[in-house]
């Protein structure tokens, strides 16, 4: 089948025409089927495992092979709207102390996630696995903290170096791959399950569990016209322009400032040093989300000084973003390729079971006792992204929070800025392992663990051994011991 008819090329409508109904099909199983309701599976979700098969068994059938790619690509770039449509909003009001503190604590939990997923990712390669992981492939230790912390798109295009000389690590980019569409599954399906079991065991506060239960669309559809909600407030006249595009067209404006600047950077670069220095500003691109998120905050505030903030509806960026989300949860899972790769699958099972445990048992302990505020949702957002992408964490965050009232999701866009100043020796050393220096590098990713466990104990103060198990609430800490 040909998707170039006359002088129009069809290729994008029809993949983007594929997922809207998956994500249409997603939306009707989860109305009629009770068990996806009881617990609250995300339309995307469902409808992207309707894109993993299709993708995987029968896109060949339409000559519709360039698929994955095309998902992957899409990805990466609604991750980067996802971040600029979240910082654009305007915050709201706060003490300067409180944003401070979950500044610090989202930097804390990050730093920690970092450094044992590369830390037990490349000891795991060169002890357990190094009989079978010859000369450069340790390197592939750390696919673990490119997958489930960093995500596909930066996964990939960072072990994919490895591929060529001098490293010769075969299949890299897609170990890198794999390790973060497994993630992705872990985020979304294991982040499901804590959502239910927080709700039973009192992690959540009663009003948030409180809504869950009686929520009036728990098949993801208002009943009835009188149900409806408003989404969103006009800002400009009709007439003129409608807001929804006026915010789509800012938000694509501040994209453009975020891929001119690094552009920008990386000609200069080129002109005038070249080598090392270039490759590892080309590296940057893996992690444009980065700069679409600082160009947000500097279009923001550009606005405040101008005094138009007015002209920013924080709703209808909600929109825009959730729009993101959605579409990115459905291709997330859509571009998961079912070829094993045979050569790595004992080293893709250890590292994904090293990351099973990090996310799903340690990060929910220190989480809960490192928050003060809104714990169990912050911690939805560090596990969310620690398994996958910001879409992910926003996915889950958007079942307890739908239209993110709490400074929860914002906070964290905010403090990945200051997080990537710290993370900045790993990505400019990214490559140390495959040359042969391995254990210096882990004594770095070590580093950054012991730099989050002070900070852990400077922030937590007397809640950092705390007893109750694997999570613990605001009211319900025990410090007797």
């Amino acid at each position: 089948m040909t998707y170039i008819h006359s002088s129009h090329n069809f290729m994008i409508i029809v993949h983007l025409c594929i997922i809207s109904c998956a994500l249409l099909l997603g939306s009707i199983l989860r109305s009629k089927i009770p068990f996806l309701q009881k617990y609250l599976i995300p339309a995307p979700m469902i409808g992207g495992l309707f894109l993993f098969f299709f993708y995987n068994y029968f896109a060949h059938i339409f000559n519709l092979d360039s698929g994955p790619i095309f998902l992957e690509e899409l990805m990466f770039h609604l991750l980067n709207i996802s971040f600029i449509a979240m910082q654009l909003r305007i915050p709201v009001n706060k003490t300067r102390e409180k944003r401070r503190s979950a500044l610090w604590a989202n930097v804390t939990a990050l730093l920690g996630e970092y450094g044992l997923q590369c830390t037990l990712g490349l000891l795991a390669a060169a002890l357990l696995l190094k009989s079978i992981l010859p000369g450069s492939s340790v390197a592939l230790g750390l696919s673990l903290c490119l997958g489930f912390e960093l995500g596909p798109g930066q996964a990939e295009s960072m072990s994919k170096v490895w591929e060529g000389a001098p490293y010769n690590v075969p299949n890299a980019g897609d170990v890198g791959l794999t390790m973060a569409a497994i993630g992705f599954v872990v985020g979304s399906v294991v982040g499901v399950i804590m959502i239910n079991r927080a709700a039973k065991k009192g992690w959540l506060s009663a009003d948030y569990v409180e809504k869950l239960r009686n929520r009036k669309v728990g098949n993801g559809f208002f009943k009835s016209t009188k149900d409806r909600v408003p989404g969103s407030f006009q800002t400009t006249a009709s007439e003129s322009m409608d807001t929804f595009t006026l915010h789509l067209a800012l938000i694509l404006f501040t994209y453009l400032i975020s891929f001119l600047v690094l552009a920008g950077i990386e000609k200069l670069v080129a002109a005038t040093a070249g080598g090392k220095i270039l490759e590892a500003v080309q590296g940057l691109w893996g992690i444009n989300f980065v700069f679409s998120s600082l160009a947000a905050i500097i279009v923001r505030k550009a606005l405040i000084a101008a005094k138009c903030e007015h002209v920013i509806d924080n709703q209808t960026c909600n929109r825009i973003d959730g729009l993101a989300v959605d579409f990115t949860v459905a291709a997330c899972l859509g571009a998961i390729e079912v070829a094993a790769i045979r050569q790595y699958w004992l080293v893709i099972l250890v590292l994904s079971v090293i990351g099973v445990l990090i996310t799903c048992l340690i990060t929910p302990w220190f989480c809960s006792r490192l928050f003060k505020d809104y714990s169990f949702m912050r911690f939805l957002m560090i596990f969310g992204t620690a398994n996958g992408t910001l879409p992910t964490a926003l996915s889950l965050i958007r079942v307890v929070d739908p239209d993110f009232e709490t400074p929860v999701a914002q906070d964290y866009v905010s403090s990945t800025a200051l997080m990537f100043v710290f993370a900045l020796p790993i990505l400019a050393l990214v490559n140390w392992p495959a040359k042969g220096m391995l254990w210096p590098f882990i004594g770095i990713t070590a580093v950054y663990t012991l730099i989050s466990f002070v900070l852990y104990l400077k922030i937590a103060g007397k809640r950092a051994f705390a007893k109750g198990g694997l999570f613990i609430t605001e009211d319900r800490t025990d410090t007797s011991k």
